[in-house]
């Protein structure tokens, strides 16, 4: 089984990467990583970003955009992510408001094929990435992220998996990765340790089938692996980043 590049979703390492963006990507790159997913732009041009992460070696794989950044300024984002050559836009997270029991729900269902359509423009492709309110259940009985799926092909929305969200939710990552076969081109590696509420904790050392999810997402046909992890309890970010990746690398999947 042929592994898959390993990128880190660069949230979890925010603070560092606000403070000395170029300096941490060095060291992201010296840790062993092969891109990162974006979590803004911390204060550079989207060419100064372009241009520091290709001298460094790190491939620019996707961004986390806020939804409201994409309603206030559609056109102005993507053409940002890929000027710096990003392939994929994930909306990574929705208010209240905004969410399924909320008043701005079908709003934003009206406006994915728009944002859909402004990514295809520059060969994008958008992902929506979950957290655990997208497992609560419509009144038909399913979960409101597999009812947002359904209502737009893969061509339109694919989904960005977080495997920490799926588990404590008390759905099996591996099933569904499975699920969403040939519709996952990026999956977070994301571990924790069973506690409610959730305690995040590097990858492996926590209660997740890592191997399985790995081999999970090779077979689904995804393209990356992300590791992430938003808190950090005992280590710091740049650690548990070394520890959730010298894991996976020590793995045989």
């Amino acid at each position: 089984m042929e592994n898959l590049p390993i990128g880190l979703q660069l949230f979890s390492i925010r603070e560092e990467a606000s403070t000395d963006f170029f300096s941490v990507m060095k060291k992201v790159k010296d840790m062993g990583y092969d891109g990162v997913e974006l979590a803004g732009l911390y204060g550079y041009l989207p060419e100064e970003i372009r241009d520091g992460l290709k001298e460094i070696g790190l491939v620019p794989i996707s961004a986390h955009v806020p939804y409201e950044e994409l309603q206030r300024d559609l056109e102005g984002s993507v053409a940002s992510y890929q000027v710096i050559g990003c392939k994929y836009i994930a909306i990574p997270y929705l208010m209240e408001k905004d969410r399924y029991s909320g008043e701005g729900y079908q709003t934003f269902l009206r406006l994915i094929p728009k944002m859909a359509e402004e990514c295809r423009k520059y060969d994008m492709v958008l992902m929506y990435h979950n957290h655990d309110f997208e497992f609560q259940k419509t009144e038909s009985g399913e979960y409101v992220l597999d009812a947002l799926f359904k209502q737009f092909p893969k061509d339109v929305l694919q989904t960005e998996i977080d495997t920490c969200w799926v588990k404590a939710s008390g759905v099996e990552p591996v099933d569904y990765i499975t699920q969403y076969k040939d519709r996952c081109p990026l999956v977070h590696l994301k571990d924790l340790t069973g506690e409610v509420p959730v305690v995040l904790t590097p990858v492996g050392y926590g209660i997740q089938d890592v191997k399985g999810i790995l081999g999970a997402s090779v077979s689904s046909g995804a393209k990356w692996i992300i590791v992430e992890q938003d808190d950090h309890m005992e280590n710091s970010p740049m650690e548990d980043a070394k520890l959730s990746l010298d894991y996976v690398k020590g793995l045989e999947w």
